[in-house]
């Protein structure tokens, strides 16, 4: 007999996800997303993403049960994000897989949004060598990192964003070329029509003085601003398409350049590139041009797996349950703003007593 049926359930920001995973198989998985409430306020609503994960979460388990051909009965344990994220879109989530977890007499497990993003590439291309390169890339954070087990290791943060990620940097800049949100997938459908080196923009934090792995996509932000603003100053019609071209080259220049660099130095073989913006046809076709030149290994989920989904969650649960990893107590609280350090994330509870 093979190991358990793990679900997994992700609620950290405007996604409600469910999936099901077995010795390192997906099974079946579904999404639903309050991203058009969201539009109209060029972000993510906190509380209009908590209501939308209330209503979402039994029908997506449903949904994600039915694409597997299973029954709740066969789910065997529950991993759940528990941070970082969004407060209440986060309670949401932890209070319906405690409730699961309970009515079934599984064990829960607590696990770490950003250790989602990096399992989720082992549903498409199994196992990650020991050790990889791991390149995260989303809305909300950029990190490079070195990653050996990740279900027992240590993870290793060779270098982090210091200010906007490069997914916010993406939603920020389209909303000043007047690009509807989500930013990132506008950008990368408009820049197609571009010039990507129509406009000489920065490489932050390239230079020979600057930290070689930390990331900072805040100046080329306003750098892309006020490039728009002196445009408009002139009363000229701006060349939208050259411009989201040339700052999708400038972050995509950036974070392969260091992501390659990182691998050689360190003796890795192999690059793994997730998140949202891994997403990014120009990060994916640079990634894949500097990683054959150089020797390199790439491997990039499926689009599907790149954003929010309950999949990945319910990947590193799968690990977790064939590593033996203790659960999370059914008190297990959310951590908001948690660190990556371990693929597990069990924080204080309650009661104020740590897990193991």
């Amino acid at each position: 007999m093979g190991s358990p049926v793990v679900l997994g359930i992700e609620s950290s920001c405007d996604e409600t996800g469910a999936g099901l995973v077995r010795d390192g198989r997906l099974l079946g998985h579904a999404v639903a997303s309050s991203m058009d409430e969201h539009a109209r306020f060029g972000g993510v609503v906190p509380e209009i993403a908590a209501r939308a994960h209330v209503h979402s979460f039994v029908p997506v388990v449903r949904e994600a049960l039915e694409r597997a051909g299973l029954r709740m009965s066969d789910i065997g344990a529950v991993a759940v994000t528990t941070g970082p994220g969004l407060s209440g879109a986060l309670q949401v989530g932890l209070a319906g897989a405690k409730t699961l977890a309970f009515s079934l007499g599984v064990p829960l497990h607590g696990v770490h949004h950003l250790a989602g993003h990096v399992a989720a590439d082992t549903l498409e291309h199994g196992p990650l060598p020991d050790p990889c390169m791991v390149l995260i890339v989303s809305g909300g954070h950029t990190s490079l990192l070195l990653v050996r087990d990740l279900a027992r290791d240590p993870i290793v943060h060779l270098g982090d964003t210091i200010d906007d990620a490069a997914g916010e940097c993406f939603d920020k800049v389209a909303r000043v070329f007047g690009l509807p949100y989500p930013g990132g997938p506008a950008i990368d459908r408009t820049a197609r029509e571009g010039d990507p080196r129509a406009v000489a923009f920065p490489r932050p934090l390239t230079g020979t003085r600057d930290s070689r792995y930390d990331f900072s996509f805040s100046g080329l932000k306003t750098s892309a601003a006020r490039w728009a603003e002196r445009y408009r100053l002139r009363g000229g019609e701006l060349p939208v398409a050259d411009g989201a071209a040339s700052l999708q080259e400038a972050v995509a220049d950036v974070l392969t350049h260091k992501a390659v660099a990182a691998c050689r130095e360190h003796g890795v073989g192999t690059l793994v590139v997730v998140g949202g913006v891994a997403a990014n046809s120009r990060v994916r076709a640079l990634a894949e041009e500097r990683c054959s030149a150089a020797g390199i290994v790439l491997r990039v989920p499926p689009l599907k797996l790149c954003t929010d989904n309950g999949a990945m969650i319910a990947a590193v649960g799968d690990l977790l349950v064939r590593a033996g990893a203790k659960p999370a107590p059914l008190d297990v609280s959310i951590d908001p703003s948690a660190p990556l350090e371990y693929a597990a994330l069990h924080p204080v509870s309650r009661t104020g007593a740590r897990a193991a």
